[in-house]
């Protein structure tokens, strides 16, 4: 394809993206409330006790998006990915002047600019809209992973999901690979959590981790997972080390494992088949 109809392609798809990544703001901000709601929800039935309707009932669509600090609902001209923080609402509520965190318009900007990569990298082909897909997922994992230390099952199960149907058309790895990639994803953290709990009496990552990677092995094969393990933890102990030393990060104060993991897979999905022939020359 010519680089002119792909740089088209990429304009496109990153101007689908910027929208998708207000989207994603709504997702990573709600979704782990909707999950308390619904597990107080649960306790209370099993308690035998009437469900509470004090709090007000969240889906992704319901209420309206409003400001935290006064309750203002955020109108349409608010709400224009990037275009509204930086020239309307210039960072601030427009009801109460009240400083909007910049990691809204932040993941607006990376998805817009992730989804124009994947166009320009995959071209007009199924592998792009799949890729699409496992990179905003991804995305949504990282950030509610930061904030609530979660990888919600509403994500990832669907997710590993997706990537055995893409697979069954060979999209990015043959089935059996993208089967053999889900089980051993799954087992590899499995394994390493029950090591790592029998040697210490600690969990040291929450099962959220081994779903995450069982959907990047479903999606990129059985071969990606070891540079995907790699580069998770490479990354993961820099960053970790960096905490502690720069900014006296306690260190029994637990570091969500799923940022690495979705990054890891996302630089996978890219350039794991260099990596991998890189990683295999390496050891022999």
């Amino acid at each position: 394809m010519l680089p002119e109809s792909l740089g088209g392609l990429a304009a496109i798809a990153g101007l689908l993206g910027l929208c998708i990544g207000s989207f994603l703001n709504v997702v990573i901000h709600r979704l782990p409330k909707m999950m308390e709601q619904e597990w107080q929800a649960q306790c209370a039935e099993l308690r035998g006790e009437a469900t509470s309707t004090a709090a007000e009932p969240l889906s992704l669509a319901k209420p309206r998006s409003r400001c935290p600090n006064c309750g203002h609902q955020i109108s349409a001209i608010e709400n224009i990915p990037l275009i509204s923080y930086l020239l309307i609402l210039k960072g601030k509520c427009s009801g109460c002047q009240a400083r909007i965190s910049p990691r809204y318009p932040i993941i607006e900007a990376f998805t817009g600019l992730a989804s124009a990569y994947v166009a320009w990298h995959f071209g007009p082909t199924i592998q792009a809209a799949g890729a699409l897909l496992l990179v905003w997922a991804l995305i949504a994992l990282a950030a509610i992973d930061l904030d609530t230390q979660l990888l919600p099952d509403a994500i990832t199960l669907p997710l590993l999901w997706l990537g055995l149907a893409q697979n069954l058309w060979g999209s990015y790895t043959d089935l059996s690979s993208a089967v053999t990639g889900a089980m051993l994803g799954y087992l590899a953290l499995w394994s390493v959590f029950w090591l790592f709990k029998l040697a210490t009496g600690k969990e040291g990552m929450g099962y959220g981790d081994f779903k995450l990677l069982a959907a990047l092995g479903a999606w990129l094969g059985w071969q990606m997972l070891p540079a995907i393990i790699l580069l998770s933890s490479v990354v993961g102990a820099i960053v970790g080390i960096t905490l502690i030393v720069a900014t006296r990060h306690g260190r029994n104060v637990p570091i969500p494992f799923g940022p690495y993991l979705a990054a890891a897979g996302g630089i996978a999905l890219f350039w794991g088949e260099p990596i991998t022939r890189t990683y295999l020359g390496m050891i022999g």
